[in-house]
């Protein structure tokens, strides 16, 4: 068995190498970039055993060779910008690496008539704020660059397997947190930034608009929920989520409460780092998963808090 992973060096591909691995599953991971940071590989202690291949999934005849070469059992399409916030300052960038990506990939799927499995990563974003838990019939309302394309990654998907038989699906995740998440996604920061506040007692912690509600899980175990889904005997898109939501003023507050500190003697509210426009509230409804596949997020925002403090202390 062979697995590929497009944006194999991200925190979600790194995770779901090491767990392909693992299984005993042969994981070629594609990066687009000719010397990719393989931070993640090495703390995972996987730095090497994967091959790792160069392309550009908007360019079809890389892919298709690409496939034609590995012959991929399964492929997992985890590559794009992911950072809502930088979407609204490469707009372009964004549209180009999810929506262009997503289309080119299946319709490279479409000429080679592969028949193999190909899951999309999806994101909660595209719902907007939900004041319910969201389940796949909940009406979309996107407020980003990066959430507008992720809604027509999702609807393209969709028309490909309902239109052209191909065995592609979405799964779509909500907030999911682990050690290996870039620094500049806000979790990690405050993570982080709590540490230093413990060591420099006069090191002030600059957040945003503390109201906004999320629903948080471990990406650890979201991982083995998208080798569900993708696995499945018919393919059909489904929501990744714990269907706890918290605000982010409760994970701060959580994250200095654990390190023995008070957080309004260490954060400052910065009003440049609000988005032009901010999902208040994201929550998901878990119970098709448990349905479906018997999946069930362990650990919620509590779990996540502890479990990254340890990690990253």
């Amino acid at each position: 068995m062979k697995a590929m992973i497009f944006g194999c060096t991200g925190q979600d591909g790194s995770l779901l190498a090491r767990s392909l691995l693992t299984e005993g599953l042969d994981v070629v991971g594609i990066s687009r970039s000719t010397n990719p940071n393989l931070s993640s590989h090495k703390k995972l202690n996987i730095n090497g055993n994967i091959e790792i291949a160069t392309a550009n999934i908007c360019d079809f005849r890389e892919i298709l060779e690409l496939i034609n070469k590995y012959q991929p059992d399964e492929i997992y399409n985890l590559a794009a910008q992911s950072s809502v916030g930088l979407s609204f300052k490469q707009p372009v960038d964004t549209f180009n690496s999810i929506i262009n990506g997503t289309v080119n990939l299946l319709e490279v799927a479409r000429f080679a008539s592969y028949n193999k499995p190909i899951y999309f990563a999806g994101s909660s974003e595209i719902f907007g704020d939900t004041l319910y838990p969201a389940d796949i019939k909940t009406k979309r309302t996107p407020l980003s660059p990066y959430a507008i394309a992720k809604d027509a990654s999702f609807n393209t998907v969709q028309v490909y397997r309902q239109a052209y038989g191909l065995r592609c699906v979405t799964g779509i995740l909500f907030n999911h947190e682990s050690p290996y998440r870039a620094p500049n996604f806000v979790t990690r920061k405050i993570v982080e930034g709590a540490l230093q506040c413990q060591k420099q007692k006069d090191f002030r912690l600059q957040l945003g608009d503390l109201s906004v509600a999320r629903d948080w899980g471990w990406a650890e175990e979201y991982i083995e929920a998208m080798k569900l889904i993708l696995r499945a005997d018919k393919q059909r898109d489904h929501i990744i989520c714990t269907g706890r939501m918290t605000t982010l003023e409760y994970f701060v507050e959580k994250v200095f409460a654990g390190l023995n500190l008070e957080w309004r003697n260490h954060v400052d509210i910065n009003s440049s780092l609000k988005r032009p426009s901010e999902i208040k509230y994201s929550v998901g409804n878990p119970l098709p998963m448990l349905d479906d596949h018997g999946w069930k997020a362990r650990n919620d925002v509590d779990g996540v808090i502890q479990m990254l403090i340890d990690y990253l202390s």
